[in-house]
């Protein structure tokens, strides 16, 4: 996006996103740099509006190879489908966490230990775990109580990328 931009290459959010498509399924959807329900690999993107909370991003000190999840016989296949709607309104859950627990014990530890203070989650495939706060200070003192093996940050949650507003404000000032 950026270098577009700066580059003068015209090329339209959908290029770039088909392009980004080629890197990484999530690539599409920071390349539209808004909050999105992804569907397909990646590629299909509903724009939502979710509140702007807090989160604390742990990681356990291990790395999960992505291929080493969805090989895992274990890991179901048979998921329903379901729209963004009834996701926002129903409990989480993320089939690859129970895979990523049973595989990887620090994850196991990194998920009990956050459940003490919070609703947690897996990201993705893994390794890191998140825990979503309504403040700033209440993810930081939380943050502050991690073991020592848990290395941590917290963010808050956007809907629109920064980057957004960075091309537009200089697209405006030419």
């Amino acid at each position: 996006m950026a270098l577009n931009h700066l580059w003068g290459c015209g090329l339209s959010v959908d290029e770039l996103a088909a392009l980004g498509l080629t890197l990484g399924a999530d690539v599409p959807v920071f390349v539209r740099g808004h909050a999105a329900f992804a569907e397909g690999v990646g590629e299909v993107l509903t724009p939502v509006d979710v509140p702007e909370k807090w989160y604390l991003v742990a990681h356990p000190g291990v790395s999960i190879p992505t291929p080493v999840i969805f090989k895992d016989p274990a890991l179901p296949r048979n998921t329903p489908v379901r729209s963004i709607e009834t996701l926002l309104n129903c409990e989480f859950a993320n089939d690859c966490e129970v895979i990523a627990r049973k595989r990887f014990r620090e994850v196991d530890a990194a998920l009990s230990w956050l459940l003490e203070y919070a609703p947690s989650r897996l990201t993705g495939t893994g390794a890191c775990v998140f825990a979503e706060f309504d403040t700033e200070s209440a993810a930081r003192q939380v943050l502050e109580q991690a073991p020592e093996w848990l290395h941590g940050f917290v963010a808050r949650g956007m809907n629109t990328s920064p980057l957004q507003y960075a091309i537009l404000e200089q697209t405006e000032s030419r």
